[in-house]
């Protein structure tokens, strides 16, 4: 190839990488850097940054000076020596000289570029390795601190599995330098090697055995901590007392190896040794690593599994409850036999104000036809916070207005970019509360947003969010829409601090290349204190701040003291390497660490350390420092609306479920196994029944917000425990787990669901309600614990054929044997308890035959022979329910409690001639 057409394709690849790779490149930093700088999160981006150079650059060249040295070690200081192949057959000889001495520096070079990129991208683990904070606790094997698991294992495991590629290429590198040569040949003598050859490639192999050795005595043996050959996470009996002296025995041949080998080179018969080094290593490992630790397991271990595994199994259960934060749960024994009256009720009326009738999906479905207001709006979620509403503590549903782009009628650079910019404001509903057309109440509503209660809002504009997932600009030329009021529309200037300046021509030009617009650049919108607004969605927000975190799929929206809107995010620290712990989706080990709030007009970011104990937490601080702020600096306001984490309580429920057996053999035999239920038409979906809620715990004298979820036991329906996270002041993140005795049933929800649907006066009305053509939906089951006891509400919601809104029309109260059904929850009460009336919960028998069994319900009500003042109480109740039922318009109930009256009075008449 001419001289001056190589030039040319050399240039020509040169501007294609620039063009292509270099400036792309360039572009993307510099605005990274102007995000970052803007937020107030540039430690995360150097941190980052210089990591990545340091790994690629110590990567790359320690990889290329290692393959690169070996190689021309292999060649000879001649460079010109020549290198031939001979075909032995056709007597043919190839001059490979050049072809090799180009590969010499190119494969290297390439092998090197490979390393350093992959090392780059694995910054994190040698950073946490670098920073890793202690545990202070040790795993119970090797007595080494937990924190050298979860820091320094993964980075040490993986340096040295690339020395061991970095030698294996070197030999085979080098090996095939040596054969092209001439100076290694496989020959009926087992080989011979010229002197220098031997010395260089048994000084490889010796390096290879002793990197060997050290991965056996240290990784593979750390790694029988997550091992699962017993019936458990971590080391068993057979992986400590077989399994371990196999890898010990193992890394001791490999020690032995080396001393074959360099006897062979200094005898002159390298690969002879070579292959007994290899032969040796490989039989060791076969019998003790893999023959005798099988043998053990099956004829030894499995006969007398329980006896051998125990310790063992006190080992992976201790762990798992302290990697996944059940150490410190709360156990309170509940008596099993309680009953419930109106006083009761009346008792707990902060628990019975704030039941949750309206299900967030069915909720969310009126909002989108009663409050989105133009079709360019959009409720995305709906969530569950407590605010003190004039002047009583109250549970609440909110949901977000939010600008959806995609609906815009005209789509243009100037509407997506310029003009529609930000929702407006949210709506509010108390939980509880139905209109008499059965729709929500709205305690905040309309556009521009309006208050009926004590919340104000005073900065209702949503330009961050969960629908916000394009850029925009502000501040611009353009006016920006800010509502609709009427038949007019009201426009806005943002006067905030949120984005990048973006009005100089650079900046316009960096960000035309990054966002692929040239409107960007040319146009005179954009300009003097022009700002651009990107990273709009809050969790990609989030996870671009701080990326290490992952983050809960639900954050909320919390309305401060001075009317703003702050987003919070839930991150969790995270680890896959806590010894012995139980595995969920890859992961043994986590916290919910770090509280992040996102200001929904300013887009400013703040992370809060909920958690300072964690060492996972504690490592990022000493990587990241000055990012994060202790949780006692978040804002009063913020902080009493800190929610428990949905993913981890889930998590935390199903584990607790299993691992609330400490004692060895019973979690063996798994005889006290518990299980979330289940909602049959939902398939798996376990939080069916999980709820936030407000309720005073039994034994504590002030409501609270809770979440919590019941279990059933293992195969039965009945009810065995519910568990509850703690969410208001100082009780905060404390889990409780109140338990029912054995011998007693309390009906589980399939039980109550089950009597639900067979009552005949509910099947009646739906039926009535199905034949006009409407749809009847059945709302979720709530478990509401009052006192020591329970009572089951469903609300029924009714949907006109074609329609879009449910309306609440029912409310059907379970308690023990009975279920009632009333227009509004306090109907249903009445009926259910009347006015000092009784209704046993849970003294029914278990027996083991019959847990998941149910009564059928009562054609009237049975009267026992009782005193007058017990006659007299039990006409009251049937004459309460008897009016309650009227009330709703339910006869059939009306009649039985009536029939029920009669003959109470025939009683009483009976004493009383």
């Amino acid at each position: 190839m001419p001289h001056g057409l190589r030039r040319l394709i050399i240039a020509a690849l040169a501007i294609f990488f620039a063009i292509f790779f270099v400036v792309p490149w360039l572009v993307s930093f510099a605005t990274d850097w102007l995000w970052f700088r803007q937020l107030g999160y540039t430690t995360v981006y150097t941190t980052s940054l210089w990591w990545h150079v340091i790994l690629f650059l110590l990567g790359g060249v320690v990889t290329y000076a290692v393959l690169s040295g070996n190689i021309r070690l292999a060649l000879g200081r001649t460079a010109k020596t020549p290198v031939l192949f001979v075909h032995q057959n056709a007597q043919v000889a190839a001059d490979l000289s050049r072809l090799v001495m180009r590969l010499a520096w190119i494969a290297p070079l390439a092998i090197a570029f490979v390393m350093g990129t992959f090392m780059a991208a694995d910054w994190m683990t040698y950073a946490q390795a670098f920073h890793g904070a202690s545990v202070g606790t040790t795993d119970p094997i090797f007595g080494r601190d937990i924190g050298f698991y979860l820091f320094q294992l993964p980075a040490l495991s993986t340096v040295l599995g690339i020395a061991v590629a970095l030698v294996v290429m070197s030999l085979i590198a080098a090996g095939g330098v040596y054969v092209l040569r001439g100076q290694l040949s496989f020959g009926a003598h087992h080989g011979a090697a010229d002197r220098g050859a031997e010395i260089h490639l048994a000084s490889l192999a010796a390096v290879l055995f002793l990197l060997v050795a050290a991965q056996l005595w240290v990784v593979t043996s750390a790694n029988l901590l997550y091992s699962t050959t017993g019936p458990l996470v971590g080391a068993s009996y057979t992986d400590v007392h077989v399994s371990l002296p196999g890898i010990r025995l193992s890394a001791i041949a490999a020690l032995i190896a080396i001393g074959l080998v360099i006897w062979g080179a200094m005898r002159g018969r390298l690969l002879r040794r070579l292959a007994i080094a290899v032969a040796l290593y490989a039989a060791v490992g076969i019998v003790a690593r893999g023959i005798l630790p099988l043998a053990v397991q099956r004829l030894v271990v499995l006969p007398n599994e329980l006896t051998k595994e125990t310790p063992y199994l006190q080992n992976h259960i201790a762990a798992t409850r302290a990697a996944w934060g059940l150490t410190n749960v709360q156990t309170r024994q509940l008596s099993g036999e309680a009953t419930l009256t109106m006083a009761d009720i009346k008792s707990n009326a902060p628990t019975i104000n704030n039941v949750r009738l309206w299900e967030r999906d069915l909720l969310q479905q009126t909002f989108k036809q009663l409050q989105e207001i133009r079709t360019y709006y959009d409720f995305v979620s709906v969530n569950d916070d407590r605010y003190m509403i004039d002047g009583d503590y109250r549970q609440v549903h909110l949901s977000v207005r939010e600008l959806n782009a995609a609906s815009l009628p005209t789509q243009s650079f100037i509407n997506n970019r310029l003009t529609f910019t930000h929702g407006m404001g949210i709506t509010m509903a108390p939980v509880n509360q139905v209109t008499d057309e059965g729709l929500p109440v709205l305690f905040i509503k309309d556009l521009p947003p309006v208050s009926t209660v004590n919340l104000k809002l005073t900065r209702p504009e949503i330009y961050y969010g969960q629908a916000a997932e394009s850029y925009v600009f502000v501040n611009t030329k353009q006016k920006e829409f800010d509502y609709p009021l009427g038949d007019q529309n009201i426009y806005t200037s943002y006067p905030g601090s949120g984005g990048v300046p973006v009005g100089s021509f650079l900046r316009r030009a960096l960000y035309s290349m990054q966002f692929g617009s040239l409107q960007i650049l040319f146009s005179d919108d954009i300009a003097g204190n022009a700002r651009i607004m990107y990273h709009r969605n809050i969790m990609e927000r989030a996870s671009t701040a701080l990326p290490f975190l992952t983050f809960d799929a639900e954050p909320y929206i919390v309305i401060t003291d001075d009317g703003k809107l702050d987003w919070v995010l839930d991150g969790y620290t995270t680890s896959s390497g806590y010894p012995y712990a139980k595995a969920v989706d890859g992961i043994d080990y986590m916290r919910n660490s770090v509280k992040v709030t996102i200001d929904a007009y300013t887009g400013a970011v703040t992370a809060y350390v909920a958690d300072s104990a964690d060492p996972v937490i504690r490592t990022y601080e000493n990587i990241f420092a000055g990012i994060f702020k202790p949780i006692s600096a978040m804002p009063a306001d913020v902080r009493r609306h800190m929610r428990y984490p949905g993913q981890l309580f889930r998590t935390q429920a199903l584990l607790q479920a299993t691992y609330h057996m400490d004692d060895p053999q019973a979690f063996y035999h798994r005889e006290d196994e518990w299980v979330i239920p289940e909602v049959s038409d939902r398939g798996n979906d376990i939080t069916a029944y999980m709820r936030h809620m407000i309720m005073r715990l039994p034994g504590e004298q002030k409501e609270e917000f809770i979440y919590m979820t019941p279990f059933t036991p293992r195969g039965k329906d009945n009810l065995a425990a519910w568990m509850v996270a703690r969410m208001d002041g100082a009780h905060y993140g404390e889990l409780r787990v109140y338990r029912f005795p054995k011998q007693s049933l309390v009906y589980g929800p399939k039980q109550i669901v089950n009597r639900i649907n067979q009552d005949t006066d509910i099947s009646r009305q739906i039926t009535l309600w199905d034949q006009r053509g409407s749809e009847v939906i059945h709302g979720e089951l709530l478990v509401i614990p009052i006192q020591e006891s329970l009572i089951y509400v469903q609300p029924l919601f009714l949907r006109a054929s074609g329609g879009s809104i449910p309306e609440m029309k029912r409310v059907v109260v379970a308690s023990g044997d009975r279920v009632v059904m009333g227009e509004t929850l306090d109907q249903a009460l009445t009926a259910m308890f009347g006015s000092g009336a009784t209704a046993a919960v849970t003294g029914q028998q278990a027996d083991t035959a019959g847990a998941g069994a149910v009564p059928a319900p009562n054609a009237a009500a049975a009267v026992p022979a009782a005193g007058v003042a017990s006659l007299l109480q039990q006409a009251q109740s049937h004459y309460d329910r008897a009016i309650a039922a009227q009330r709703a318009g339910d006869w059939a109930t009306y009649g039985k409690e009536i029939s029920a009256l009669g003959s109470v009075i025939e009683q009483l008449r009976a004493k009383h001639p």
